[in-house]
């Protein structure tokens, strides 16, 4: 991860210090650029430099960083004013509240404030740039720029242009993440949710299902997941593997089962949000599994499950 070749030699900002924001800062940090780190909330962002300071110790552990960690973290510092975060800033992400309003007022702000060719990108999970970033100065300089959580461990980030973006935003973009180590997915039009949360929404939207009717519990739903399409789900996605599961290709298993998905789907057309009701079931079968108190913990076993896994598979792409 080198971002020499771009000539980047402008701080990055990071506008929300909550786990998006603080894990984009150790994603950037870790790549060699200077970081600002703002939030509206002092003590979020007091958090922020910690708790990055102890990830990098873990990444480092295991051989997923060749600085020091200490090394890294001083290249973190947090501003005191959005305006302070941003001056003289080649790049912004924002990872604010997932919220129309919320992002509109951030857009505005820094309207007022940036510089005329600093890039901006959102990290919104489905809301799209062009409900909250348009007809403003900066509008052509703002795109989504929506990771997986954690960042720092998850590569995948998907582009997505408003209406009003320009193409050199979006190429300075895909260059920058590219060259912080990031897997670039461009979305090609807007479209709510984007492409990775309509996919996790249509498993969601099964998994949930299955739940409520008795099916299976979660713990078996998770367990499908888990030890059965994720296995092939971590190395390739659903083109590839409907491709190699047919003698003939993806054509083939599209006829040899097409008709039968497309049975499922049409079962599934007035399923309806999920309720007060539906929630509190749920909520009550993970818990047989997992304590709200061990929460944390488990998060941080995520976290070190996902290490050792970006450590198998940095060696592995080092080895082709």
């Amino acid at each position: 991860m080198n971002v020499a070749k771009m000539k980047l030699d402008k701080p990055v900002a990071i506008i929300g210090a909550g786990l998006v924001g603080a894990g984009w800062a150790i994603a950037f940090a870790r790549a060699g650029l200077n970081v600002r780190v703002y939030d509206a909330n002092p003590r979020t962002a007091e958090k922020a430099i910690p708790w990055a300071a102890n990830q990098l110790a873990a990444l480092h552990k295991h051989g997923l960083i060749d600085e020091a960690p200490e090394t890294i973290a001083a290249r973190l510092t947090l501003a005191d004013s959005l305006a302070q975060a941003i001056d003289g800033a080649a790049y912004v992400q924002e990872s604010v509240l997932e919220r129309v309003d919320v992002k509109r007022q951030l857009m505005l702000d820094l309207d007022k404030v940036a510089d005329a060719d600093v890039i901006i990108g959102s990290s919104s999970s489905g809301i799209k740039a062009s409900d909250f970033a348009c007809d403003l100065a900066i509008s052509p300089r703002v795109l989504i720029a929506h990771p997986v959580n954690p960042p720092y461990l998850v590569p995948v980030v998907e582009l997505v242009p408003s209406t009003q973006t320009s193409q050199a935003t979006v190429e300075f973009t895909d260059a920058l993440m590219r060259g912080i180590g990031q897997s670039v997915v461009h979305v090609r039009k807007e479209i709510e949710g984007f492409v990775l949360n309509r996919l996790q929404a249509a498993l969601l939207r099964e998994a949930w299902a299955l739940q409520r009717d008795g099916i299976a519990s979660c713990e078996d739903i998770d367990k499908t997941v888990r030890d059965g399409l994720g296995w092939r789900w971590s190395f390739m996605g659903p083109f590839e593997t409907i491709d190699l599961n047919a003698p003939g290709g993806v054509a083939d298993y599209a006829n040899r089962l097409g008709p039968l998905y497309h049975s499922i789907v049409k079962s599934r057309v007035d399923d309806g949000p999920w309720d007060e009701a539906l929630i509190a079931q749920v909520e009550k079968d993970r818990r047989q599994h997992l304590s709200a108190d061990d929460l944390a913990a488990r998060r941080d076993w995520r976290d070190e499950r996902l290490m050792q896994f970006a450590a198998q598979r940095a060696q592995e792409d080092g080895e082709r």
